[in-house]
Formats: structure tokens, C-alpha cells, sequence
């Protein structure tokens, strides 16, 4: 009885613990609304909504998250009130131009929304329904101008900055964040992990354990690599000295996919090689990786403790692989490649230190963030879906000459936005955030007509939205259901229309919430008649790109550096859909190791005056020949070989591993070939 009795106790405790963060969340998105109606109220604004619906959809559960999106939210508001003054003051008295420049504008934040990511995409996305909204408030019911369009504008993106700013307060008052401490756990398991792994599995074939598989998990902590993207902008929104090393974090993700890229040449080259000779060389190269690079088990705590002392000891390991005396292009190959994959981690553990207060390296000027766009084909399918969706809805509401129909407009906007580059889920996010408006509708016609009549002060009508809000801000915390919750944040408090002197028109509130509807169904539908490109066709547009930009590598000059074939490489590893299948992402990390070894041959043929043998090789990659290159790269090892120098022999290792790779996905690289 005591040992259940104390079991009991144990579940609760941890069901407390865990109910903890998403009620305190629930409580700061309702202190955040009832703030922003606050301030409203005594500013007198006529439609105060708005500030109160601002501050809900600024709250986020993570607290980096809330602080990031509410500052590109203020950026977003004020280009979107700008753009609609400019828009007014082009067309005054031309209501058809008007309407279409809406629907480009429209169009023009949602591609913006999808070549930028995470909350600078919503910034981008902001824009274009702020400006709904305001032309929503100068336009008449059949879409006729009013004039007072810089009027709107002030006060509209007042509103929505006052939700912004007391968002922020409660926010930044009630907590001070986990984003930048979970940020430094995840990188520092991953990089361990890399580490102890790759390095474990040199261990097993220097032992004669034969070499271990390794490509399942390769393929998992790509996916966690790219998964820490949106974790960094959390981070970030709660520091500004993070936001300024940006680059230092950028060049941290992308040592971790280099890293990567190493071991996976690395693999292949073991795999392909006698097992006494690998037994032999590994060993060889295993001395020179210090035993802090490989704990048994993987530890990343112990990583946090000291990033600066490690990143010094994996750039000491990182010249000591280059300096090593070698003989043969095979053992060249390997210190060279392992070299990369401890630079990679070195860099990571750069990022490491920023985030727990360690000295961090500058990163050059040259090595600052770059806007990486992976494929252009889906922001332009998702700007032609928002244009056309926008325009349909304001000729539905010119021709049927619907009071609300300027609401269903900016809701019809919001959705075909906002939730425009989730790409294959996007429909299945408006799906439930329509329904999570249908539900609102119920909930807050009882509130408006059957509670808040009795109700005349502010603390009165705070409580009761607290019944509402405090549950739905702990369901929208927890990953379920997470869309249809946000439909209900968004949809509530423009649904109850609180103001200084409330209006209790039941006509006026089911036209509004028939607004909304129509508005949310009309941008779920577009996803559905014009649907984002599936994962299949994205991933293998994204393999097709990067073979096209690597056969222009291979023919035309070589570049000052390898990094901008890296950047558009790394960008498309991450825009790779998570239902890739595990040969495409092999192929694409195949691809960005054999661009980065033609990079380097071109510079050693250079030196060496071997240019001309090595066209042939890189003409025969041009033309999709995969047979024909490695039989050309065969013949310049062979001239290679003769030469003394030892940049001759780094050129045959990279000819090693180029050749590999391409024997090992011919099909691949053999693919569209041009005619």
C-alpha cells in the first residue's frame, strides 16, 4: 500500500511538472490580451480588436519564438501599412486597379513568405494582410475608396504595435527563456554524436570489426541538423548579441552537414577498399584524432562544459590530417576527408561557445548569412494561389455586394499567406484552423450575448475571456491539434469585438462570423484546386538543380572558393522534404562532396599545369557520363602519380573520391543528361 501510495504520488508530481508550461502559457496569452484591449480602451481606438487579436497570435508556447515574431511582426505591419497608402495614393479613384494591385501585393508577400523562413517568412506574410486589413476598412461594401486610406493606416498598424508591445511585456516579464540553452543541448549532442559515432565506426574497422552501417544514422542527424534551424530563430528573439553572430550559428549548421559529408566519403572509400588495407589506414588515421573527439558513450553534456577547449583541440587534429605523411592517394584521401568532418565539428563547436558564454571565433565578413533559395517553382506557385485567391474573393464581394465581405477578403489573405510555405501540409493547417473558427463562432456567440451583457467593468469582462483563453493557450501548447487552436486564438477576440461601447447586433455577429468562415474556407480551398508542389516532385527538383549547378561547376571557371557551391548545397540539404527517401538524400550529400573535390582539382591541375587532362574527366560529368569521367579521371591519377609534389597526391585522393561517388550513384549522376 505505502509503495503504490508513493508511485501515485511520483505520477502526479510528474503530471504536474509536465502541465506546468503549458497552463503558464495560457496565462500569459490571456494577461497579453486583456493588456493590449487595455491600452485600446483608453486610447480610444474604434476598432480595438485588433490589438487584442495581435497580442494573441504574437504568443507563442516558446518564449524566443513570441519576442522573434513580434518584432517581425511590427516590421511586417509597417511595410503592409506603407504599401496600402502607396497603393491608395496610385489609384484614387480607380477601383479595379486598386483591387488588382491588393491581390499582386498579395501575391508578392507570399512569395517573399516562401524564399524567406521561419519568422522573417512571417514577416513577409504579415504584410500582405495588413494590408487587407486596412483596405478592408476604406473600402466600401461594394469595394469603393473612401480616401481615408493614411488615416487607416496610422491607426490600424497602431493597433496591431500596441498587441505587438504588450505581447512582449507579459512575455519578456514572465520568463526569461530556454530557446538559447535547448539550442546548445541539441547542438552539442548532435556534434558528439557525429563524432563518437564516425570516429567509432574508424575504431571498428582499425580493430578488423569490419565497417559498421552507418548510413541510417547519418540520415537521422541530417534531419535533426536541419531541424535546428527554426530552434536558432527562437534563440535569437531572445538575444540580440546572438542575432549580431548570426553567422557564427549559420557556419555551425553547416559545419555539421560538412562533417557529415567527410564521413560519408569516408564510408564509401572503406567500403570499397580490401578489409586489411582499410584495418590499416583507418588505424593510421585514428592516431591522429584525439580520444576527447571520440567519448564511449557520446556525452553532450560534457561538450557544454568546455566548447573552447575543444574546438581548440579539433583544430590542432585538423592540421596535424593535413600534415600527415602519406604515400598513397588512398590514406591521402582519408586524413583529408576526416580532416573535413573535424573542421565541420570544429565549426559547431564554435556555435557551442557563443550560446554558453565561451570565447567564439569571428567569422569573416566574406562568411556572413546569404539568402539561400533552394527552388523558385514554389513561391511562384503559392504567389500565382494567393493572387488568385484574393482576387476571387474581392469579385465575390463586388458582385454580391456583401456588407462583411472586406473581412472575408483579409481572412481569405491570412490563410493563403500565412500558411503558403508549410508546402504539402499547408492544406491540412487551414483545414483545422477552419474548424478551429466554426467552433469559435459557438463559443464566443454564447460569451457575447448570454455573459458579457451582465458584465460593466473590465476586470468583469477579463475573467470571463479567462475562461476561454487560459484553456485554449494550454491546448494550443501542447502538439495536438496545434492549427485548430490557432484558429480559435485568431478568431476569438475579432468575433467578440469588445469596445467602449459594445454592440450586441446578433445580425451583425453572425455576418461577421460568416465572414471569417468563408473567408478561412476560401483560403483552405485554393490549397486544394491549386496544391503546393508534392514532397516527391520537390525533392527531385532539388536533386535535378544541384545536378545541373554541379555539371556548370565541372564546365565552367573555377570559382575564387568552393563556399558558393557549399551555401546552395547545404540550402537544398535542408529544403529536402522529411519524405525523401534515404538513397535521394545520400545522392545530394554524394554531389556536394564531389563539387567540392572538383573545386579543389581544378586548383591543383592549375598549379600543376595539368588543366587540359582534367577537362576531359569534368567535360565527360558535363555530359552525364559517369563511366567516361572515372575512366579519364583514371588516366590523369596515372600522370599524377609520376609527379613528386604532394598537392599531386591530395589531387589523387580527391580523384578517389570524386570516382567513387560517382560509380556509387551513376544513375544519378548519368541523369538528364543533356543532348
Amino acid at each position: 500500500m505505502g509503495s503504490s501510495a508513493v508511485f501515485d504520488a511520483g505520477r502526479v508530481t510528474r503530471a504536474l511538472r509536465a502541465a506546468g508550461p503549458p497552463l503558464l502559457f495560457g496565462l500569459r496569452l490571456w494577461a497579453s490580451v486583456c493588456l493590449a484591449l487595455y491600452v485600446a480602451f483608453w486610447l480610444e481606438l474604434d476598432n480595438a480588436f485588433w490589438a487584442g487579436t495581435t497580442a494573441a497570435i504574437v504568443c507563442q508556447p516558446h518564449l524566443g519564438a513570441s519576442l522573434r515574431k513580434g518584432w517581425f511582426r511590427l516590421i511586417g505591419t509597417v511595410v503592409g501599412a506603407i504599401a496600402i497608402v502607396v497603393l491608395t495614393a496610385c489609384f484614387p479613384q480607380d477601383r479595379t486597379l486598386f483591387l488588382l494591385g491588393l491581390a499582386l501585393w498579395g501575391a508578392v508577400c507570399a512569395l517573399v513568405a516562401t524564399v524567406l523562413r521561419n519568422f522573417a517568412a512571417y514577416s513577409a506574410a504579415l504584410a500582405g494582410y495588413t494590408a487587407a486589413i486596412i483596405a478592408s476598412d476604406q473600402l466600401g461594401s461594394t469595394g469603393g475608396l473612401n480616401g481615408e486610406a493614411f488615416m487607416l493606416a496610422v491607426t490600424r498598424a497602431s493597433e496591431i504595435c500596441i498587441g505587438i508591445v504588450c505581447a512582449g511585456v507579459i512575455l519578456a516579464g514572465t520568463d526569461l527563456g530556454h530557446a538559447r540553452r535547448r539550442l546548445a543541448a541539441l547542438i552539442a549532442a548532435i556534434s558528439a554524436e557525429i563524432a563518437g559515432r564516425f570516429t567509432g565506426a574508424l575504431a571498428a574497422v582499425a580493430a578488423g570489426s569490419g565497417l559498421p552501417d552507418t548510413q541510417p544514422a547519418r540520415r537521422e542527424l541530417v534531419r535533426r541538423v536541419i531541424a535546428l534551424n527554426p530552434v536558432i530563430d527562437e534563440a535569437f528573439g531572445e538575444s540580440s548579441q546572438l542575432r549580431y553572430h548570426s553567422p557564427i550559428l549559420q557556419r555551425a549548421t553547416d559545419g555539421l552537414f560538412a562533417a557529415l559529408a567527410g564521413w560519408r566519403t569516408i564510408a564509401v572509400h572503406l567500403e570499397a577498399l580490401p578489409q586489411q588495407q582499410a584495418g590499416r589506414e583507418a588505424g593510421t588515421v585514428l592516431q591522429s584524432v584525439p580520444r576527447e573527439l571520440r567519448p564511449a558513450p557520446v556525452q553532450g553534456a560534457r561538450w557544454i562544459a568546455g566548447p573552447a577547449g575543444l574546438r581548440r583541440i579539433c583544430s590542432a587534429a585538423v592540421r596535424q590530417l593535413i600534415a600527415l605523411p602519406t604515400t598513397a592517394p588512398s590514406l591521402r584521401l582519408l586524413a583529408d576527408q576526416t580532416a573535413e568532418a573535424l573542421a565541420g565539428i570544429s565549426h559547431a563547436l564554435n556555435g557551442l561557445a557563443l550560446l554558453v558564454d565561451d570565447p567564439a571565433r569571428p567569422v569573416p565578413r566574406r562568411d556572413m548569412v546569404r539568402l539561400r533559395v533552394a527552388d523558385w517553382l514554389p513561391p511562384l506557385v503559392n504567389a500565382a494561389r494567393a493572387f488568385v485567391t484574393i482576387a476571387a474573393a474581392e469579385i465575390f464581394w463586388i458582385v454580391t455586394a456583401w456588407p462583411d465581405g472586406a473581412m472575408a477578403i483579409t481572412f481569405a489573405a491570412i490563410v493563403v499567406i500565412l500558411f503558403a510555405p508549410r508546402a504539402d501540409q499547408a492544406y491540412t493547417t487551414a483545414i483545422g484552423f477552419m474548424i478551429g473558427s466554426i467552433l469559435t463562432v459557438a463559443v464566443a456567440a454564447t460569451v457575447k450575448f448570454a455573459v458579457m451583457p451582465g458584465v460593466e467593468t473590465f476586470v468583469g469582462f477579463s475573467l470571463i475571456i479567462c475562461l476561454v483563453l487560459v484553456p485554449v493557450g494550454v491546448l494550443l501548447a501542447l502538439p495536438w491539434q496545434a492549427a485548430t487552436f490557432t484558429g480559435v486564438v485568431t478568431a476569438f477576440v475579432p468575433l467578440l469585438a469588445p469596445a467602449n461601447q459594445m454592440s450586441y447586433d446578433t445580425q451583425q455577429f453572425y455576418n461577421t462570423a460568416l465572414a471569417i468562415v468563408a473567408g478561412v474556407g476560401a483560403g483552405a480551398i485554393s490549397f486544394r484546386l491549386l496544391p503546393p508542389l508534392t514532397p516527391a516532385l520537390r525533392t527531385r527538383r532539388l536533386m535535378m538543380l544541384t545536378l545541373r549547378d554541379l555539371r556548370r561547376l565541372a564546365a565552367g571557371p573555377i570559382p575564387q572558393t568552393g563556399e558558393e557551391w557549399e551555401s546552395r548545397t547545404y540550402g537544398r540539404l535542408s529544403a529536402l522534404p522529411d519524405a525523401a527517401e534515404p538513397l535521394q538524400r545520400s545522392q545530394l550529400v554524394a554531389a556536394l562532396s564531389v563539387g567540392v573535390e572538383i573545386v579543389q582539382l581544378r586548383r591543383i591541375a592549375r598549379r600543376l599545369g595539368l588543366d587540359a587532362e582534367l577537362d576531359g574527366p569534368l567535360q565527360a560529368v558535363v555530359r552525364g557520363n559517369s563511366a567516361g569521367a572515372t575512366d579519364g579521371l583514371a588516366r590523369l591519377d596515372a600522370a599524377l602519380a609520376a609527379r613528386p609534389e604532394v598537392a599531386a597526391l591530395r589531387a589523387r585522393g580527391a580523384i578517389l573520391a570524386v570516382s567513387e561517388a560517382l560509380i556509387q550513384h551513376a544513375a544519378y549522376f548519368d541523369s538528364g543528361a543533356p543532348g
